[in-house]
């Protein structure tokens, strides 16, 4: 039951369905202002989802506020190097916005002011990271399956895998002998200049291996090559390991999406994190 990728308007492209029950505008079209909250409002409305997440340049959201949208993350020098992006939200219950995990909060909290990424070394380890090829389709959707009950997007598919390794996501892992351990992705937008830094899964019996570090240090490496200047995540607050990986590694903090994505089994709100490198 995974949501589908549509355009709307001219050409601003969305994610929708019952898997997250919300409308996602992952790409706006300039063209498709005067009207997409309208075209928005009226899919949510139709279909019966509980929110609507939209990720917008900074100088669109001012025109979300108005149609009762808040801003719940924003990243500096989002779209190369220049202009912000603003990720807003429109709950369309108050459930979803009001069923917020308080105790993870808190130590989110703990943990930001805490950590100090000088002190955080990535352990190098005796296992390389390989990026992975199409032939390893199958045995990274095999990892993800076992790993994630539910995701927002189809990664238990080889298929999936395939097609987005020939499109605009590459694919990074680490082996332990000939068995694969752990995964993570980038999924470049080579026009805007930034790559979200996603897709991050570990074995169970490989844990606290510092791997998804390793990883991340790795991808850092192969996006500046990439001429890439913005990084960026989606992670799980429930996950405070993941989260302190990439504040262990000087990304910044910039919000917390409410309730936002089916994952593992659950919607959950999710943190943005950032870095320019």
């Amino acid at each position: 039951m995974q949501d589908r990728i549509e355009i709307i308007g001219r050409n601003t492209i969305i994610q929708h369905g019952e898997h997250n029950k919300r409308v996602y505008l992952i790409k706006l079209d300039e063209q498709d202002i005067d009207q997409v909250t309208l075209l928005l409002n009226k899919l949510a409305r139709d279909e019966g989802y509980t929110k609507i997440f939209c990720k917008v340049p900074a100088w669109a959201a001012p025109l979300f506020n108005a149609d009762g949208y808040i801003m719940e993350a924003h990243i500096p020098r989002f779209y190369n190097g220049k202009v912000g992006v603003s990720f807003m939200s429109k709950f369309l219950n108050s459930d979803r916005l009001l069923g917020i995990e308080r105790e993870k909060l808190a130590e989110l909290s703990n943990l930001i002011h805490e950590i100090d990424p000088d002190e955080e070394q990535t352990d190098k380890g005796k296992e390389d990271v390989l990026e992975m090829e199409p032939a390893h389709a199958e045995e990274i959707s095999a990892v993800y399956r076992e790993v994630f009950k539910s995701y927002p997007f189809p990664i238990h598919d080889p298929g999936y895998i395939e097609k987005t390794m020939n499109e605009n996501i590459r694919y990074f892992g680490v082996r332990d002998g000939s068995k694969l351990i752990a995964l993570s992705s980038a999924e470049m937008d080579r026009e805007a200049q930034n790559s979200e830094m996603t897709d991050f899964a570990t074995l169970p019996e490989a844990r606290g291996r510092k791997l998804s570090r390793r990883l991340l240090a790795h991808m850092e490496e192969i996006m500046a090559g990439e001429g890439i200047r913005t990084l960026y995540t989606i992670a799980r607050l429930n996950s405070i390991p993941m989260n302190k990986t990439f504040l262990g590694s000087g990304y910044s903090f910039s919000g917390t999406l409410i309730n936002n994505t089916n994952i593992a089994g659950n919607i959950e709100s999710m943190n943005v994190l950032y870095k320019h490198i």
